[in-house]
């Protein structure tokens, strides 16, 4: 059994203390654990900014003059990058707006306008099919409805409260989201530009204070994660540029008013996964019903084609195939994450159950220690097969060194061979 001294008993004691306190002490330290929630939101909101920017980045750093080793386009490549990123993400929000907002207010003032008269053809016809008594009828004939419009326009703005608290309130609010979001984006900006420097701190950080095993562990989730979240990026911006040009060139064929809008709203609520072709399709269907309620019609048909179209065929082989997540997962990630955490829970919930997905698939695919240790031992076991040895001859007996030649004995004398004398006397 392991040996228990006074440090873990002093660890123990102080872990059951900070309990009880927090426990006791709840209201304040929710309290603590609030505003220091609300003190990051800005750095989290920067991190969720420079993470799709980072795509862009990436992609504009990898095409912009690879093969150059010149210092001059080593040292602009990040900040060149950097720039045209963030060009690019205020030019696609822009033609957003520019859009969809003002057509919007045109729709809703025109649907403001018309409120009245089409009660009244609506009271018409209920009077024709003598469906609704006579005497209801009589009533809703009676009833002013431009009058009736004012009065529900003021039940609502009295309900909120005095003006000058509903002002306060509004330009309070604007002012903190508008700040957070700025200070987001500085944020995000210093990020993009030394990644670099950030991840090999992390990185000595993590060696430093971490086991090996743990290091490893980690690196390897971070990598999964990362791999997870921008295959899903990727995947969506895709399917959403592919369905919000089939919405438009549909609407075009088929002559129906706002086309382009329509378009844009549906490719962009696209990004929202199963639940975002249906908001923008019923956006889209309410401005239309403002200039014909047969076009709504026709266009209600058609965006339930394509939904369909969407669901079964581009989405399994953009999105599904891009994550890796089958189709009843996404769905199931999807519903989820909307009960868990609203809009934010659906964004989140299928690049996180991606995630889920692979690594219970891997681990499961992994063979276990128990089958590898067997099968290192059966081979240990199993003798080695005989092999034929040819008959070897003895070795040959060694050479016999010469004798060493003893000290001060005389050199042999050489015979050399007498030159003849050619003069004899």
């Amino acid at each position: 059994m392991r040996t228990i001294n006074w440090k873990t008993c002093f660890r123990l004691g102080v872990s059951v203390v900070l309990v009880y306190l927090c426990i006791y002490y709840w209201a304040y330290v929710s309290g603590f654990v609030a505003s220091a929630f609300s003190a990051i939101v800005p750095l989290i909101i920067g991190c969720c900014i420079a993470y799709p920017m980072n795509i862009l980045m990436s992609y504009y750093e990898r095409h912009y003059f690879p093969r150059s080793q010149k210092k001059f386009v080593l040292k602009t490549r990040r900040g060149f990058s950097l720039v045209l990123a963030i060009i690019t993400l205020i030019a696609i929000l822009g033609l957003i707006f520019w859009l969809v907002l003002p057509q919007l207010g045109e729709c809703i003032n025109l649907l403001i306008d018309r409120f009245p008269a089409a009660m009244e053809k609506g009271v018409e016809l209920l009077e024709k099919t003598g469906i609704v008594p006579e005497d209801i009828i009589a009533t809703l004939s009676t009833i002013d409805w431009q009058s009736k419009l004012g009065d529900i326009a003021k039940v609502l703005t009295s309900g909120l409260g005095s003006a000058m608290n509903i002002v306060i309130n509004t330009v309070s609010s604007v002012a903190s989201t508008v700040t957070s979001v700025v200070i987001g984006i500085i944020f995000a900006v210093y990020l993009l530009a030394g990644k670099d420097v950030l991840g090999s701190q992390c990185t000595r950080l993590m060696k430093k204070y971490m086991k090996p095993e743990k290091y490893e562990k980690t690196r390897y989730l971070i990598s999964v994660a990362d791999d997870s979240f921008h295959n899903f990026i990727v995947g969506q911006c895709t399917e959403a540029v592919i369905l919000g040009l089939l919405c438009t060139v549909g609407m075009l064929i088929l002559q129906l008013p706002y086309a382009p809008m329509i378009g844009v709203l549906t490719g962009f609520t696209s990004l929202i996964p199963v639940v975002g072709p249906l908001i923008g399709g019923a956006v889209g269907a309410f401005l239309i019903l403002t200039q014909s309620p047969i076009q709504a019609l026709i266009f209600l048909i058609f965006i339930v084609v394509l939904q369909q179209v969407e669901g079964n065929l581009i989405y399994p082989k953009v999105v599904g195939s891009s994550v890796g997540l089958p189709g009843i997962w996404v769905l199931a990630a999807v519903t989820i994450g909307a009960g868990v955490g609203g809009i934010l829970g659906v964004l989140l919930g299928v690049p996180v159950a991606s995630i889920i997905y692979r690594l219970v698939r891997e681990d499961l695919n992994k063979p276990k220690k128990s089958a590898i240790a067997a099968n290192v031992t059966t081979s240990a076991e199993q003798p080695e097969p005989k092999q034929d040895k040819a008959p070897t001859e003895p070795p040959a007996p060694p050479a016999e060194k010469p004798a060493p030649a003893a000290k001060n004995a005389p050199l042999p004398k050489k015979n050399y061979p007498q030159k003849k004398n050619k003069h004899r006397r």
